[in-house]
């Protein structure tokens, strides 16, 4: 190690051991030592809280589960947007049975709609709509069947399957893509 890593280094061990730690509970540290010794707060070494492990990562609080919700969610309320501008009517969204959920239901005009939303970021892996694979496409036939048994038989324009795939670009407008009847 050089002279320059040593003196980045000793910064870095610096400015930790002054940040105060949260324990494991996420109770703020405490100063004192209750008469019964040190308990989970409070290391038993005499307060040196530069011992513990840092929090490093500022979305430790959301967990990678929710983030992902969010952006389907977001990529959910943009495909309802393009839907609604299409002229169809949104008639469920979220819709959850047994066998599984579709995302969003809709009717144009006497035609049932049954849409798939795929959302992802901008990056190396597949388009979003290309996720969407033959299997998908027959549990989207059945869950089809389902929210018909329980809303009154098919529709006299018959039940088409359509997949939006939202694609987020790092900088720029969300690109939509719709996809209709892929089943």
């Amino acid at each position: 190690m050089n002279a320059m890593q040593a003196g980045r280094r000793a910064g870095d061990d610096a400015r930790t051991a002054q940040r105060p730690r949260r324990a494991a509970s996420g109770a703020p540290p405490t100063k004192h030592q209750p008469p019964g010794g040190p308990t989970e707060h409070q290391p038993s070494g005499g307060g040196n809280w530069a011992a513990e492990p840092a929090l490093t990562d500022p979305r430790a609080d959301k967990p990678a589960d929710f983030r992902r919700r969010a952006l389907g969610r977001y990529g959910e309320d943009l495909a309802t947007r393009r839907l609604i501008e299409a002229g169809m009517r949104i008639l469920d969204r979220n819709w959850r049975c047994r066998d599984g959920e579709i995302d969003i239901v809709a009717a144009d005009g006497d035609a049932l709609v049954v849409c798939e939303v795929k959302t992802r970021r901008a990056g190396w892996y597949e388009h979003p709509m290309a996720a969407v694979r033959p299997e998908k496409t027959a549990r989207l036939r059945l869950l089809a069947e389902r929210w018909l048994e329980q809303h009154g038989g098919p529709p006299p324009g018959g039940v088409r399957i359509d997949v939006i795939g939202v694609l987020l670009p790092a900088r720029g407008a969300p690109v939509v893509q719709h996809a209709r009847g892929v089943a």
